[in-house]
């Protein structure tokens, strides 16, 4: 594991989202970064290729493309970044990922998130990590495979999550 113990106050977004960049060039396809879309909070995503099979070790998976993105708003009104990490499965309309940022407050400052197309299937709160940006990803990473395969399906539609 990587620790990163870089001043968080120093931050400035479009760097940080070039060290995300380059930090998925050494696991994912296509890593590009761009910038967010008026719907999305933050001014950029990280977004990368991915095929499920390979990535979570079961030539059995159903689907043979996702993509993973990342978001970072550095400003906020809290004392901590907001984030965004999603793993998203176009074929099946899925989304599964960690937002940390002002929604869901009953839930705590993060949530996991299971959507079906644009539709809500499924929050629960998460843990909060109070640590570097990179360190927030590293971590995540090494959680996302089993939260991928924690999410539960009926008649063909993500509805939840197996905690």
């Amino acid at each position: 594991m990587v620790v990163f113990l870089a001043n968080r106050a120093n931050l400035q977004s479009k760097r940080l989202h070039d060290r995300i960049q380059n930090r998925l060039s050494g696991e994912f396809d296509n890593v590009r970064r761009r910038r967010a879309e008026p719907r999305e909070a933050g001014p950029y995503r990280v977004v990368a290729e991915v095929d499920p099979r390979q990535f979570l070790d079961d030539d059995e998976y159903p689907v043979t493309s996702a993509r993973v993105e990342i978001g970072f708003q550095l400003q906020t009104g809290d004392p901590y970044e907001y984030y965004w990490f999603n793993w998203i499965e176009p074929e099946r309309s899925l989304l599964v990922g960690w937002h940390q940022d002002d929604t869901h407050d009953d839930l705590g400052p993060v949530h996991l998130q299971v959507n079906d197309c644009a539709t809500s299937a499924a929050h629960e709160p998460a843990q909060f990590i109070d640590s570097h940006p990179l360190d927030v990803i590293e971590r995540r990473f090494t959680s996302l495979r089993d939260v991928i395969l924690t999410v539960e399906w009926e008649q063909g539609r993500p509805v939840g999550l197996d905690s």
